[in-house]
């Protein structure tokens, strides 16, 4: 048996759990668990853009950008820890078509990468090794992966 058809044959099994069915084909539950990713995408992409745009040096006036982090990073991760699970919970619904889109393996790997960029950052600032220059690239580079992996979660719905 190939990996691919055991892959195939689990992410069938997802389909079919008795859970997923249901949330398929509820009228209700499917559109409130999109509306919660919706909620966990907006609440993690304004965090993140907010600290980003001080870590770039704008903004300013909004204090030091410790200061900022410890208000916005907790709202980051509480949004991350919306959209992840949902964003589980609709992926089953159509595990396999899902999981065969080069536009939606693109956003899985697009969103590993801004994690690893924001554990990465997080940690040189712990460590007092952040630069400023590097902290600036960090921060660009996060707003552009976070801008990235939900355009193309928005395009894997229409294509």
């Amino acid at each position: 048996m190939s990996a691919g058809s055991t892959l195939d044959g689990v992410l069938e099994a997802i389909e079919a759990a008795r859970p997923i069915v249901a949330l398929r084909d509820s009228y209700l539950a499917y559109p409130l668990i999109n509306a919660v990713h919706i909620i966990g995408i907006g609440l993690l992409f304004g965090a993140i853009v907010a600290l980003d745009l001080r870590l770039l040096g704008l903004r300013r006036a909004a204090g030091p950008a410790e200061g900022c982090a410890g208000l916005l990073v907790p709202v980051a991760i509480g949004g991350l820890l919306l959209a992840i699970p949902a964003g589980l919970l609709l992926f089953a619904t159509d595990a396999r078509a899902y999981a065969a889109s080069p536009l939606f393996q693109a956003k899985i790997l697009i969103i590993g990468l801004a994690i690893g960029n924001a554990l990465l950052l997080r940690a040189s600032a712990r460590r007092g090794t952040a630069s400023r220059h590097g902290t600036a690239f960090a921060a660009g580079a996060s707003i552009l992966l976070w801008l990235g992996a939900i355009i193309l979660g928005r395009l894997v719905g229409y294509f």
